[in-house]
């Protein structure tokens, strides 16, 4: 694996130009972490003094008047069926911080047919059957959109950085289709994994829709038993990997987290590295916060309290004094909500109390619904999604539980350590890389910030769970718990300063940059 050179965590005078490309990003459209990552780096980059650009998708939810967009220009983008029109519009990404002249620009390409519909990548639970068209016309569109912009515009990027399945066919399209365009062959390509769960699988049949050449369809190009997968295109033809998180990258070269890619990602692991995700610390910040009833920090946490009770309240709990466990997730597999579910009888003979905010898939939420029937004055339940709720539970709980089965990050451990939530985790991914577990050697140097467990079991699960409870009645040792956790930097500062190292070794491979 691909190591970060540190001496150049340093910034550099020399800025770079930046392109991201990602199919959400917030404040414009959003279903997971991808969309914060793509939202705000991009900013964290321009403080840097970096001039960077986001192209995305121009859904029909993002307002062209409301977020400040206006026309670029229209594109002829080739595509398998023959070319069609794609509108561009322009804005930047909002930031009061930034001077004007020196925000990150924002390009949204539009195309109704493809992108004007109720959700991003699914209705009702069921992708939409076009995706593959749907994608790869994005994908071809921001290659011809850079080739028009540079003319346009003279900006070159020196480096693209493309996340996640929905833009991989960017880099296919820059090595294969555009190979004789030279101004592209000393641009640096970064494709970065979110989830390795979601490859852009489609049946063998549709591949001639990327428009790439019959030969791409074997064993080391896009095929994979039998279909065609998009996020191979990223894989094979980016100059460098990354990952959100240094454990992920390890994980993803084995066969119980590659998902049938390992073999790839091991042939490419001296092109791999990982980069933990941060969070916005002006957005999740407790003493600001605009959804919470009180404020709070780590020097004076009554607050907190306040926030407590008024969970409580909100959730149709009692309120009073007692262990507030909490859930924030999408209710799926991965995310190993079952194993909360069956120590939930467990746990209400404790004396505990715990709210869950979620959505996902259909039988649990029932097997949800179900507990809530049994168990309505401990067990909070709100299915769905509230931002407002989301953020009033990281301030109101006590612990907050996370037991996934794989994490390639987690954004919510770090909301959770920013809101002195105190975060139960499942040692994988980057739950292992921003959690530090309570033992006696972490509680003595005072680093400890969580509890962790290793096996993905209901067992395991309820052992730190009765580790943690027993922690909370120490409020001397608690209330130093909370104040390790808060003081944790989950900031973008240092993520961004890593990104930038590889951006330049990136460039380093590609045409021998210092």
């Amino acid at each position: 694996m691909a190591s970060i050179d540190s001496t150049s965590l340093v910034s550099q005078p020399k800025p770079l130009n930046i392109l991201l490309v990602a199919s959400e990003a917030v404040p414009f459209a959003k279903t997971g972490g991808l969309a914060d990552v793509a939202g705000t780096l991009p900013l964290e980059l321009t403080r840097l003094g970096h001039r960077v650009s986001l192209i995305m998708l121009g859904y029909s939810m993002i307002d062209a008047s409301t977020h400040g967009l206006t026309p670029w220009g229209q594109l002829s983008v080739p595509t398998a069926t023959g070319p069609k029109e794609a509108i561009v519009e322009c804005g930047v990404l909002p930031d009061a911080t930034l001077p004007a002249g020196r925000q990150a620009q924002i390009f949204a390409v539009r195309h109704d047919p493809y992108f004007a519909r109720k959700g991003l990548y699914q209705e009702s639970g069921a992708d939409y059957p076009d995706n593959l068209e749907r994608f790869a016309f994005f994908c071809r569109a921001v290659v011809q959109w850079l080739v028009e912009f540079q003319n346009k515009a003279k900006w070159v990027p020196d480096v693209i950085h493309a996340h996640d399945w929905q833009t991989a066919l960017c880099l296919a399209y820059l090595k294969i289709l555009y190979v004789d365009y030279t101004q592209h062959h000393a641009v640096g390509t970064l494709f970065t994994i979110h989830n390795l769960g979601y490859q852009g699988l489609f049946p063998a049949s549709d591949y001639p829709k990327t428009g790439l050449p019959p030969s791409l369809f074997v064993p080391s190009g896009l095929e994979f038993y039998g279909s065609c997968n998009i996020l191979k295109s990223g894989l094979i033809y980016a100059d460098l990997l990354s990952t959100v998180s240094e454990t992920y990258s390890r994980e993803i070269q084995t066969p119980e987290f590659g998902f049938g890619l390992d073999g790839l990602i091991r042939e490419r692991h001296d092109r791999l590295v990982g980069v933990v995700n941060g969070i916005d610390t002006n957005v999740w910040n407790p003493a600001t916060d605009t959804h919470l009833p009180a404020h709070y920090c780590a020097t004076e946490v009554s607050g907190k309290r306040a926030c407590k009770s008024a969970l409580q309240h909100e959730m149709k709990l009692p309120v009073k004094d007692v262990p507030l466990l909490a859930v924030v997730s999408r209710l799926s597999v991965q995310k190993g909500l079952d194993l909360v579910a069956a120590i939930v009888p467990e746990l209400m003979r404790l004396n505990v109390q715990l709210v869950l905010l979620g959505a996902g898939d259909v039988s649990a939420e029932d097997q949800w619904r179900s507990l809530h029937g049994r168990y309505p004055h401990q067990l909070g339940l709100r299915i769905g999604f509230d931002e407002g709720l989301a953020h009033r539970i990281e301030a109101g709980a006590d612990l907050f539980v996370m037991p996934s089965r794989y994490e390639p990050c987690g954004l919510n451990q770090l909301y959770s350590l920013r809101y002195g939530t105190v975060p139960i985790v499942r040692r994988t991914g980057g739950l292992a890389d921003t959690v530090v577990p309570y033992t006696p050697t972490t509680v003595q140097e005072r680093r400890a910030t969580g509890f962790m467990f290793g096996e993905a079991s209901a067992d395991a699960l309820l052992n730190a769970v009765l580790l943690a409870l027993q922690v909370y009645k120490d409020r001397t040792e608690w209330s130093r718990l909370i104040q390790t956790a808060m003081q944790t930097d989950v900031s973008w500062a240092r993520s961004t300063r890593a990104y930038e190292a590889v951006y330049r070794q990136t460039l380093r491979s590609v045409r021998g940059d210092s």
